[in-house]
């Protein structure tokens, strides 16, 4: 309820939502002097990093795809010979989890001062490091800086900070990026396109990739069977996300042909045992129960095991226009 409250005056065009915008533009303009301000001072701090270093990051709140690129970009790392670790923050929980599921050989290292988490790393043999939303931990080294922006999240209205809308910074911050990567889930291509040509415009100097995260294997969460993600075609879906873009989820799986009944949470949404009640009851009106992954970690350890079956749908990523920018700011910061 309070995530969909929060949308409505971020991306609504009516009178209440204009409004309220209005009302929030103090609010707005303080948190963009003091975000300028500190951002300033933790990069005159950074210094240099001690093994390389990537961060991966955006400069608006959630669902942007971070976790799948971030994986992605550690995967890189290991196929290039090296022993790359991730960096989190911590928040929600969750991504610990998921990233140890994605990424079985990469150690997770979990701590809000990334610089200590950095150093006990390369003390563990890190010999590369992935910083997990660390676009605006400035004080933190970084050899490169890769920012996600989400096609399926963008909206054609001017830019708002928080707490007026869901920018951390304004547009013109990607001009530090190394790479924009587009991220598309249930957006079009064309879509996506629109969106590299509006930051393209505004980080002029900036490459920009665009990259699908594209539905890959459906997986019970006990083990007990694997299928394709077009196995969902003409079967009646309960859609169960806590993400940042749980609209994109539920878009993504009716365009594999699923009847989908939707129950968002909020992002990172700790599931309570009356949460796991509603959907196991709700079970009864589907042919199949599927979460995302970041949900999987917390919901399926929880699942009644005389419930239906808990499926998470995983993705891939697959990069599209620009293709070769990634592979080749990775080969640049750590070589081949």
């Amino acid at each position: 309820m309070r995530e969909s409250l929060v949308r409505r005056v971020w991306y609504g065009t009516g009178y209440d939502a204009l409004l309220a915008r209005a009302v929030l533009t103090p609010a707005e303009w303080a948190y963009g002097a003091v975000s300028l301000v500190a951002g300033a001072q933790r990069a005159r701090g950074a210094g240099q990093s001690i093994v390389p270093t990537i961060s991966v990051g955006n400069i608006t709140v959630g669902g942007t795809g971070k976790t799948p690129i971030a994986a992605w970009v550690a995967g890189q790392l290991l196929e290039r010979g090296h022993h790359p670790a991730l960096l989190l923050r911590g928040y929600g929980g969750d991504e610990p989890l998921v990233h140890a599921l994605l990424n079985p050989n990469v150690p997770v290292h979990t701590n809000p001062d990334r610089r200590r988490a950095a150093l006990r790393a390369v003390a563990d043999g890190a010999t590369a490091l992935v910083l997990d939303d660390g676009f605006q931990h400035r004080q933190m080294p970084r050899d490169a800086d890769i920012v996600l922006v989400s096609a399926d999240l963008w909206h054609d209205l001017p830019v708002r900070l928080l707490p007026a809308g869901p920018f951390r910074e304004p547009l013109e911050a990607l001009r530090r990026a190394s790479l924009v990567v587009v991220t598309r889930k249930a957006a079009s291509a064309e879509r996506a396109a629109h969106v590299a040509t509006l930051v393209q415009r505004a980080a002029p100097q900036v490459g920009v990739a665009v990259a699908y995260l594209a539905p890959d294997t459906l997986r019970r969460w006990d083990g007990a069977g694997v299928a394709q993600a077009a196995a969902l075609s003409g079967e009646r879906v309960l859609a169960v996300s806590g993400i940042g873009a749980p609209e994109a989820f539920a878009a993504q799986l009716r365009a594999l042909g699923a009847e989908v009944e939707a129950t968002p949470y909020g992002d990172h949404h700790d599931f309570s045992a009356s949460d796991i009640t509603a959907l196991v009851a709700g079970a009864a009106r589907a042919d199949r129960v599927v979460c995302t992954l970041k949900d999987a970690v917390k919901l399926g350890p929880r699942w009644p095991a005389g419930a239906p079956p808990l499926w998470y749908l995983s993705q891939t990523v697959v990069l599209e226009t620009g293709a070769a920018a990634l592979p080749a700011l990775l080969d640049r910061v750590v070589g081949r």
